[in-house]
Parts: C-alpha cells; structure tokens; sequence
C-alpha cells in the first residue's frame, strides 16, 4: 500500500492542530502551520487545547537526564564551525556561533520535549513510531504511536463518529500477506492497544496499520469483514 492510497481528505483545522501537537505534519505543513498560529487566533486556540487534551499521555513517563554523551554531540556539532570561526575573526562577530547558539536553544528544547516519553535508560533504545491515519471519503482520522518500549500502541482519536453497534478495529498490514489484528479499539478520545509478541515485532520494523468497522467486539471471522476507514505507515518520530 502506498501513501497515495490512504491519503485523506483535507484536514479541517482541529485535526491540523492535533497533528501539529503530535509532531507527524511534514516540514512544510509544520512551518505554515506555526505562520498561521501566529496570525490565527482561532487556529492558535485549538493548538492551545490540543496540547492540554494530549498532555496526559506522557503522565506515565519519568523524567530523565539526557546521557552526557549527547549533550556532547550536540555541541560538538553545533559548535565545532562556531570555534574556528573564532580564531579568525572573534566570537562576538561570528554568524555561525550566533546561529549555532540559536540550534542550540532549539536542540534542549527538543530534549526537554523527548526525553519524558524515551522512558527509563535501563530500557534497550527502540525508537517510538509514528502513523496518522485517514482515508479517502471518510471523516474518520486517528494518529497512532507505537511504543517499543512499553510494548504498546497508543491511539488519538482526531475525528469520525462511530455507530452504536459497530466498533473499530486496528489491523497491521505487511506486504500481501493477510491483516493481522492488533485489537478492537477501545471507545474515547485516547486509547490504549497491547499487542501480541509476534505483532510487536513486526509493529517495531515498520508496517502499515489500517482500521476498519467491525461488528460490536470485532471482526468474527479474524480478518476485515467492514470497510477499511482509514490506514497509514508506521515511521519514525
């Protein structure tokens, strides 16, 4: 399945404000989206209730110390160019030490901002993936993120109503081989999934995952019975 075949219809602003929290909008949609939070006060307000509605899902996470060896990474980096522009021509007057001062400020923030939801540093590093979730000429619209380290999936309900009789259910799909069902999506604004050990594997390779409508409690038959609502890759945060 290709990205062109689950791309969605076009975001209304709640779901762009969720995705722009979340950090799964692309470079571009990120940058216009951050223009328009600083002349939209509309805009601005849902990315505002966004934050605090997705908030609780780091609750569970304990702060931690970022390792010494990236923080000496990070400057090396960084500053590496910044010190030889230096000997030549001081560091007060220096473009690159002013820029790298400015990456800088932007790489503690990302660290403040990653670091909760990395978990313990006893835990092996498995990176956290991430997928939105939409289809054409459906509303319905999730983003979920599988944590490699928790062994679960975390699931965003963006929008998209559900009948009274029908559930949703999430299903990763590898290839041409058969739907493999991670479980029946649980009702509400977030949700958690824990999958089988032979599903986390294939979960933290990268897959595409896909959710159809189901019969109250799931599919009976062990595959999609319902039409699929929305789908979309697995990738790394």
């Amino acid at each position: 399945m290709s990205e062109s075949d689950h791309t969605g219809p076009e975001r209304d602003d709640d779901a762009l404000a969720a995705e722009y929290v979340l950090g799964v909008l692309s470079a571009d949609e990120r940058q216009a989206a951050t223009q328009r939070i600083e002349q939209d006060p509309a805009f601005a307000r849902l990315v505002h209730a966004w934050e605090g509605r997705l908030s609780p899902l780091a609750a569970g996470y304990a702060e931690v110390e970022a390792p010494a060896s990236v923080k000496a990474g990070i400057e090396r980096r960084l500053f590496s160019d910044a010190v030889e522009q230096q000997d030549r021509g001081g560091l007060w007057s220096s473009l690159v030490f002013w820029r790298g001062l400015a990456a800088a400020a932007v790489a503690a923030l990302m660290l403040a901002i990653a670091v909760p939801y990395l978990g313990a540093p006893s835990a092996p590093p498995q990176a956290e993936l991430v997928a939105s979730l939409s289809g054409e000429g459906s509303d319905v619209r999730y983003v979920a993120v599988y944590d490699g380290v928790r062994n679960e999936v975390r699931l965003s309900h963006l929008s998209g109503r559900l009948a009274a009789d029908k559930d949703f259910e999430l299903w990763l799909i590898e290839g041409t081989n058969a739907p493999i069902s991670v479980g029946v999506v649980p009702l509400g604004a977030t949700a958690q999934l824990s999958p089988a050990a032979d599903v986390r594997e294939k979960l933290g390779q990268g897959a595409v995952l896909a959710i159809s409508l189901e019969p109250k409690g799931g599919s009976p038959t062990g595959q999609p019975t319902g039409p699929v609502v929305a789908a979309g890759d697995l990738k790394d945060i």
